[in-house]
C-alpha cells in the first residue's frame, strides 16, 4: 500500500507540472508516457517501474468503483467485423448464412480461407472465372507445406463447397467440386479429449469456496459439468436466463442459436446463489451472472478466461491430462451420459449439434459403455 500510494503521488506531481487532469491520464498509454519521464528524470530503467503501472491500474479502478467515469485502461476490442472484399464473396457469405446455415463465426473462417486461395489465383494472373482445377491443386499443396492436416482439410472442404456455389449460381459451367482433393484423414482418427467422472469430481473438489473468486470458478465449473457447456454458454449467461420459481435455466447455443430450457438442478442452484449472493461485486453494471473480479466489472468477452479457470483449478487438483481446453468438461459430460444410459441422439441434441454423425466422437469416448460391448481378446 505504502509503493502504490508513493507511485501514485509521483503521478499527480506529473499532472501537475504539466496541466494535465489525472483522472483523463489514467490509462495503460498516458502511464507509460509518465513512467518514460520519471525514468529520464530519476536515470532508472523504465522496466523497473512495472509497480507504477499496477498503481496506477488500480487507481482507474477506484475512479471505476466511484463512479467518476475514467477512460477505459485499454481500448476496447474492435467488435468490427470484416466485410467481404468482393461482391461475390459478399453473395457467398449471404449464400453461407442463409441456404447452409452456417453461424457467423464459420462464414468468417470460410471467407478467410478463400482469401488465401484468392491471393494464390492472383500471382498465378488467373481470378475466380479462370481457375482450374491445376490452380485448386497447387494451391493446396502449397498449403500442405505451411499448415496442419487438418487445417488443410479444412481449407479443401471450404474451396470445395465455393466451387459448388460458383456452378450453383451459373458463374461456372463445370462443377468441379468432386474434383477438389483433400489430405487423406481417417474420421474420429484422434478421440475427443475427455476428463473421467472421477477426476471431474477431483476438480471441482480442488476449489476453494473461501473467496468471492472461488465461489464464482466453482459455479462455473459446475455448470460445464453437469450441463455439458462450452465457454460461449457460460459467458453469455444472463440474469433473465434464470425463472428461480419455475426451476429451469434458459440456453441459447451460440453456434447453431438452438435454444432451450434446462431444469436448474439444486446443486447448481445452490452454488449461483452463494455466487451471487456472496462473490458478484454489487455494483456490476452488466446483466451477464459471470464477470472478471476486476474492474470495470464487464462480460468476459472471449472462451481463454474460461480455459484459464479450468486450467488452473485442474493443476490445482493435481490432474495431470495431455489437453485442458475449455470444452475438456464438454466432452467429459457427453462421455457421463452415454455411460449412464442416455441415447447418443439425445446427447447430441441436447450439446446443440446439427449433424447427428457428430455423436460419434462422444460414443468413442464412453469408456464405460465401450467396455460392455468389447469382443474377448482371441486366444
Amino acid at each position: 500500500m505504502t509503493v502504490y500510494l508513493n507511485r501514485i503521488q509521483q503521478f499527480r506531481t506529473f499532472c501537475a507540472l504539466h496541466g494535465l487532469v489525472e483522472r483523463e491520464e489514467l490509462t495503460l498509454e498516458q502511464v507509460g508516457r509518465f513512467i518514460d519521464w520519471y525514468a529520464k528524470r530519476r536515470g532508472l530503467d523504465p522496466r523497473s517501474l512495472h509497480l507504477s503501472r499496477s498503481a496506477l491500474q488500480a487507481l482507474n479502478r477506484v475512479y471505476h468503483l466511484m463512479r467518476l467515469s475514467p477512460p477505459d485502461w485499454r481500448p476496447p476490442r474492435s467488435m468490427k467485423v470484416k466485410s467481404p472484399s468482393t461482391p461475390l464473396l459478399a453473395q457467398y457469405a449471404a449464400y453461407l448464412a442463409q441456404h447452409r446455415g452456417n453461424p457467423q463465426a464459420t462464414v468468417h473462417r470460410k471467407l478467410d480461407h478463400l482469401g488465401k486461395l484468392s491471393d494464390h489465383l492472383v500471382l498465378a494472373n488467373r481470378d475466380w472465372h479462370s481457375m482450374q482445377l491445376v490452380d485448386i491443386d497447387a494451391f493446396l499443396v502449397d498449403c500442405a507445406a505451411r499448415y496442419s492436416q487438418s487445417h488443410v482439410g479444412d481449407i479443401a472442404c471450404t474451396v470445395r463447397c465455393f466451387c459448388r456455389f460458383l456452378h450453383w449460381s451459373g458463374r461456372s459451367p463445370v462443377d468441379i467440386s468432386e474434383a477438389v482433393i483433400a489430405p487423406v484423414q481417417r474420421r474420429y482418427e484422434r478421440p475427443r479429449r475427455a476428463l473421467s467422472w472421477e477426476d471431474v469430481q477431483r476438480l471441482l473438489r480442488a476449489v476453494d469456496r473461501s473467496s468471492p473468486r472461488g465461489l464464482r470458478d466453482y459455479a462455473i465449473l459446475l455448470m460445464m459439468s453437469v450441463y455439458g457447456f462450452g465457454a460461449g454458454e457460460i459467458i453469455r449467461l444472463q440474469f433473465q436466463d434464470i425463472d428461480w420459481d419455475a426451476g429451469t435455466l434458459s440456453v441459447c447455443r451460440p453456434k447453431t442459436g438452438v435454444a432451450f430450457t434446462l431444469p436448474l438442478l439444486p446443486p447448481v442452484a445452490e452454488a449461483l446463489a452463494h455466487y451471487l449472493r456472496h462473490g458478484r461485486p454489487a455494483d456490476t453494471p452488466t446483466r451477464h451472472l459471470f464477470v472478471p473480479l476486476k474492474m470495470p466489472l464487464e462480460a468476459f468477452v472471449g472462451s481463454s478466461a474460461i480455459r484459464h479457470i479450468v486450467v488452473k483449478h485442474a493443476k490445482i487438483a493435481g490432474i495431470d491430462a495431455p489437453f485442458l481446453g475449455s470444452h475438456v468438461l464438454r466432452h467429459s459430460h457427453a462421455a457421463r451420459q452415454i455411460d449412464l444410459g442416455a441415447r447418443p441422439q439425445v446427447v447430441s441434441e441436447l450439446l446443440g449439434h446439427r449433424d447427428p454423425e457428430s455423436v460419434s466422437a462422444y460414443v468413442r469416448i464412453a469408456t464405460e459403455t465401450l467396455r460392455e460391448i468389447a469382443l474377448p481378446v482371441p486366444t
